[in-house]
């Protein structure tokens, strides 16, 4: 092989090298500068949930049961602009600072569990409603604390 063939071949392995790198660097630190995108996936929430649950509340509510309370949940979410309408690959477009209260969801899902006609009680209510927000945490879907 020739000296100038030898130099071109190296010249191409350089360059290559060089775009790969500007390429590379770039996208990391476009990934670098936006946050891990939280994933709600309702299976693995009742799971969790059902995992996370007092004894005594393990041993009232049925999987159905939890998957219920947490859909009922999730609705009331979706009436605050927390639950985008269409999940798939959307982002979140949240324009105002909102505070999710656990008496509140607690009080709400008393009320739909009555209206329901579930036969669940009110402790097993605020039971899954903070391990429901366990899961939240526990996924990267909270953000921080309100003053």
């Amino acid at each position: 092989m020739s000296p100038a063939a030898v130099l071109i071949l190296v010249l191409a392995a350089v360059a290559v090298f060089a775009i790969a790198a500007v390429v590379i660097g770039r996208e990391a630190h476009r990934l670098d500068a936006v946050a891990p995108r939280a994933t709600y996936v309702l299976d693995d929430a009742v799971d969790y949930v059902a995992d996370h649950l007092p004894p005594d509340s393990q041993a009232h509510l049925t999987h159905a049961e939890v998957r219920r309370l947490l859909q009922l949940h999730m609705a009331q979410l979706r009436r605050y602009g927390l639950q985008p309408a269409v999940a798939l690959d959307q982002v979140q477009d949240i324009d105002d600072e909102v505070v999710v209260e656990e008496t509140d969801a607690a009080g709400y899902l008393i009320g739909q569990v009555d209206a329901a006609g579930m036969d669940v009680t009110d402790v097993d209510v605020v039971n899954v409603v903070d391990a429901h927000l366990a899961y939240f945490e526990s996924i990267g879907a909270v953000g921080p604390p309100a003053g």
